[in-house]
Parts: structure tokens; sequence; C-alpha cells
């Protein structure tokens, strides 16, 4: 799964970052690195760009980015991604 894939209020694991480009690039030096855990804020009303928050702080990513970080979701009742 993708990172734009995960609802608005879900939490997610980083699994991992594909392609080598500078949207990659940009996103590992926010702190978008494999083992992070991220919170879908919200989603803009034509759904970009999303707001996302990671490391105690927010930031705003377009869905083509997003669609670049694979993730694991957490599981409803097995409790939070920590």
């Amino acid at each position: 799964m993708t990172l734009d894939q995960v609802n608005a209020g879900g939490q997610a694991r980083v699994v991992s970052i594909s392609g080598s480009g500078r949207i990659s690039k940009r996103l590992m030096e926010m702190g978008v690195v494999p083992g992070i855990v991220i919170t879908i804020v919200k989603s803009a009303p034509f759904g970009d760009p999303v707001q996302i928050r990671l490391l105690g702080y927010s930031m705003a990513v377009r869905r083509s980015e997003a669609q670049a970080v694979t993730v694991e979701v957490a599981v409803a009742g097995a409790g939070a991604l920590v």
C-alpha cells in the first residue's frame, strides 16, 4: 500500500521510498524514512495536497509524492503503531 491510499486519521509505518529522483530525496531529508510512523491529518478538498504528521511536525505532500512511499497500515483493534 502507498501513503496516498491511507485514509485521514490513519497511521502507517514507512516501509520504503521508491525512486531515486529529487522527490524521494526531498522526502527522506524531511524525515520520511523507513520505520517512521506517519499520521494522515487531512486532505485538501480535491484530495491534493495531503497533510501528514511525523516526528512532531506537520507537512503537506502532493498525492504524486505520497505514491512513492510504501507503508504498512495499523490494523483496527491492534493498537496504534509506536
